[in-house]
């Protein structure tokens, strides 16, 4: 039998190893570059849906939006994406607490709601305020996430929470922001009716005859605290990340009731985003400064801006 020579020698079990042969203890490595280490790999995130008025559940991935997410839903169901209104997540209903914001939960369950049918309704405008809360779905589809009660709107039993606004007076406003959708109801004159064109999302038969009224929540729209997320950007690949902490979401859930208050609609990704821009303001002018910037299309009034600062950065002066 040969003799191993010394570099054909097995190494002492648990001694270091350089590509894959052994070392004797005390020798020194070869001088060199380090091998480059390969790229991490991606987690690969599959999500399930289902159309909320009932499919067969279907798989989607490799999206980074929206606009994507619905591409990918579409092609599930064979539907165009256009017939998408909204998506809620974990449930079928129309519940605008578990509406489809810009996060995803890793374990969440994607319900989405598709165009049923249309109808008009006529309104007489006989206060400043409809009662409405307006949000969009990211992919040019404004609709109705809250209806205020004792409100002109309640009074109509044909509007629901959930109906998308196609049109206002026969003027289409699909393609709009929800803001832009509600500055044009707020600056419509009193006493003078209009109507509004809705299409209402297709219901299941167990959902048939509900007008679904939801109030404020602190986890509205929001994912549960410390839970790993997938942030969809309208910009830029889509980023996973932990959950928004509780004070956080405290402070978003603050700045959403202002948004509410002072122009009528409910948005918890841009409530988090001004909590983000008030956290690196050391005042209210600079937050001023900052929004206008990158938020300068909503021609926020001085005085929200100093409220949506104070709720971010003292808000233990405010008294509930």
């Amino acid at each position: 039998m040969q003799r191993a020579g010394r570099h054909g020698r097995q190494p002492p079990e648990g001694g270091p190893m350089e590509n894959g042969v052994g070392q004797e203890p005390g020798t020194p490595e070869p001088p060199g570059p380090a091998a480059p280490r390969a790229p991490r790999a991606r987690p690969r995130l599959v999500f399930h849906t289902q159309l909320a008025h009932g499919s067969p559940t279907g798989r989607i991935e490799g999206f980074t939006n929206v606009k994507e997410l619905y591409a990918k839903i579409a092609e599930v169901f064979n539907i165009s994406p256009t017939e998408i209104l909204f998506c809620t997540l974990n449930t079928h209903k129309v519940d605008m607490q578990k509406l489809l914001g810009g996060q995803i939960g890793l374990e969440d369950f994607i319900f989405a709601h598709v165009r049923g049918e249309t109808k008009e309704v006529e309104v007489t405008k006989t206060e400043d305020a409809l009662g409405l809360t307006i949000t969009d779905n990211g992919a040019g589809y404004a609709f109705i996430k809250r209806i205020k009660e004792g409100s002109i709107i309640n009074r109509l039993q044909t509007v629901c929470v959930g109906d998308s606004i196609e049109a206002i007076n026969d003027h289409t406003i699909v393609g709009c922001r929800h803001y832009e959708v509600a500055r044009m109801l707020r600056e419509l004159p009193r006493a003078q009716p209009f109507t509004l064109r809705l299409v209402q999302p297709k219901k299941a038969f167990d959902m048939i005859g509900q007008r679904t009224r939801t109030g404020k929540s602190p986890g509205d729209g929001r994912m549960a605290s410390g839970k790993e997320t997938l942030r969809l950007r309208t910009q830029g690949p889509a980023v996973l990340e932990e959950g928004p902490s509780p004070s956080e979401e405290e402070a978003a859930r603050r700045v959403d009731d202002l948004l509410e208050s002072y122009m009528g609609i409910r948005d918890s990704e841009l409530a988090s985003t001004m909590v983000e821009a008030a956290k690196g303001s050391p005042s209210a002018a600079q937050l001023a400064q900052g929004l206008d910037s990158v938020l300068g299309e909503f021609a926020f009034p001085q005085e929200f801006v100093a409220e949506v600062w104070a709720a971010v950065c003292h808000p233990k002066g405010d008294k509930e």
